[in-house]
C-alpha cells in the first residue's frame, strides 16, 4: 500500500488573502531577518491583524538551519503557545517551522531526535502553514526536515509524515523580488526534484504526474524568470512547478543528484540547489549507462518536455543535454571546479564525500546503486566536468 500526502493549497494572485479565512487566536511566524526586511512578513501580519489574530515573529532562521536555532525556536514557541505555526521563507524557514511545531508538542526532545518513527500529534496544539518566498525546495508540499549539525558539520534528514503542512499559500507576490542568482539556484533544485521524483524506484503513477508537469514548466519558464524577475507569468509558473515537484519527490523520494549534491554542499558550503543541479546530469548519465528502465523514464520526460523523438537512449541523452544547456543559460556551474573549489582540497575530501553519499537514503532509490568506487569516480568526473562514461 502507498500513500500520497499534500497540503491544502491556496494559490494564484492575492492568495495571501487566504490568511483572513483561518480560524485561530495566535500565530507563530518562523522566518529570517532578510524576509522581514523585504517586507514579506508584513504581508502576512497585515492579514492576521485584519482578523484579530495575535502574532509573534521568530526571525533567527539561517540558511540550512542549525539544531541550535531550532531549539531556540522551540523554547520561544512553547512560551507563546500558538494555534498556528507559519513558515515564511525558503526551504530553511519552512523546515525550521516543521521542527519547531514538533517541539511545541514534545518540548522534551532534542531537535536531532525528531524521528519518522515518532508520533507527535502536534495538531492537538496547533496547525502548520507554509508560505514559500522562493521557487525551489518544495518544502511547502513535503514532510521532510533538513537541519544542520554545526558541531559535527553534517546535514540531518529528519521529520515525520505528520509534518506535511496543513496549508500552503502560493502567491507570486512573495517571489517577485527574488534575485537572479537565487532564482537560478532554487530553479535547478525544482528541476532535480521533478526529474528524480519521476524516475525514483519508489515512485508510482500518482507521483509521476506532478513531476512531469513540473519539469516541463521549469524548462519553459526558469530562463524567463532568471532574465526578467518582474515576469509575473514566469514567477507564477515556477512557483507552481516547485510545489508540484515537491509533491512528486516528497512522495517518491529524490535520487543520486541529491545524495551527491548534499555531500558537496555540507563539506564545501555550496548552496543546495546549485549542488544538486550540478550533479543531476552526471548522475543521469551514470544511470543511462546501465539502466534501461531509468533511460525509458528520462526518454518520457524528454518527449513531453523537450519535443525529443527517437530511441529511448537518444531521447534520454537529449534530456541530459537540455539540463546542461539550461544550467549554462542561467549562469550555473557545470562542474565542481566551476564552483571555485580547490582541486587539492577537493581530492582530500573525496572519502568524506563518498561516505556522506553512501549514507543518504536517496542513493538507494535508483535503478543502479553505486558503491564506493563508482561514487568516487562520479565525484572526480564532476569536478573535471567530464561526462560519465562508465
Amino acid at each position: 500500500m502507498w500513500t500520497f500526502s499534500a497540503p491544502l493549497m491556496a494559490y494564484g494572485d492575492n492568495a495571501i488573502e487566504y490568511l483572513a479565512q483561518i480560524q485561530g487566536k495566535k500565530a507563530f511566524i518562523v522566518t529570517d531577518r532578510n524576509i522581514v526586511k523585504l517586507g514579506l512578513v508584513k504581508l502576512v501580519t497585515d492579514q492576521l491583524d485584519a482578523v484579530d489574530i495575535k502574532w509573534e515573529i521568530f526571525d533567527e532562521v539561517e540558511p540550512e538551519p542549525s539544531l541550535i536555532t531550532v531549539k531556540r525556536g522551540g523554547e520561544a514557541v512553547a512560551k507563546f503557545q500558538p494555534d498556528w505555526v507559519i513558515g515564511v521563507g525558503g526551504g530553511s524557514a519552512m523546515d525550521a517551522a516543521k521542527a519547531i511545531i514538533l517541539l511545541l508538542a514534545r518540548p522534551d526532545l532534542e531537535p536531532d531526535a525528531l524521528s519518522v518513527s515518532e508520533t507527535f500529534n502536534f495538531r492537538a496544539k496547533a496547525k502548520l502553514m507554509a508560505i514559500p518566498t522562493t521557487s525551489g525546495t518544495g518544502s511547502e508540499a513535503t514532510w521532510a526536515i533538513v537541519l544542520t549539525d554545526t558541531v559535527l558539520n553534517r546535514k540531518l534528514g529528519l521529520g515525520t509524515t505528520e509534518c506535511m503542512p496543513d496549508v500552503a499559500i502560493l502567491d507570486p507576490v512573495m517571489v517577485m523580488g527574488l534575485p537572479p542568482l537565487i532564482t537560478a539556484d532554487t530553479g535547478m533544485d525544482v528541476l532535480c526534484h521533478a526529474i528524480e521524483g519521476y524516475a525514483s524506484t519508489w515512485g508510482t503513477t500518482i507521483t509521476e504526474g506532478p513531476g512531469l508537469v513540473a519539469a516541463r514548466r521549469v524548462f519553459e519558464y526558469l530562463d524567463k524568470a532568471y532574465k526578467d524577475g518582474s515576469d509575473l507569468l514566469a514567477r507564477r509558473e515556477m512557483m507552481y512547478a516547485a510545489t508540484l515537484a515537491g509533491m512528486s519527490f516528497g512522495n517518491a523520494m529524490a535520487g543520486l543528484g541529491h545524495s551527491t549534491g548534499h555531500a558537496l554542499g555540507a563539506i564545501f558550503h555550496v548552496p543546495h540547489g546549485r549542488t544538486v543541479g550540478l550533479f543531476l546530469p552526471y548522475t543521469m548519465e551514470y544511470l543511462i549507462n546501465s539502466s534501461e528502465e531509468t533511460t525509458a523514464k528520462y526518454a518520457e520526460i524528454a518527449r513531453f518536455c523537450c519535443g525529443a523523438s527517437g530511441p529511448d537512449k537518444e531521447c534520454a541523452k537529449a534530456l541530459v543535454a537540455r539540463v546542461r544547456s539550461l544550467a549554462k543559460a542561467i549562469g550555473q556551474p557545470l562542474s565542481v571546479k566551476d564552483c571555485g573549489i580547490d582541486k587539492v582540497k577537493f581530492d582530500a575530501e573525496i572519502p568524506a564525500l563518498v561516505d556522506r553519499a553512501l549514507n543518504e537514503v536517496m542513493t538507494i532509490t535508483v535503478t543502479r546503486v553505486p558503491g564506493e568506487e563508482d561514487l568516487t569516480k562520479i565525484f572526480e568526473y564532476a569536478y573535471a566536468g567530464k561526462p560519465i562514461d562508465f
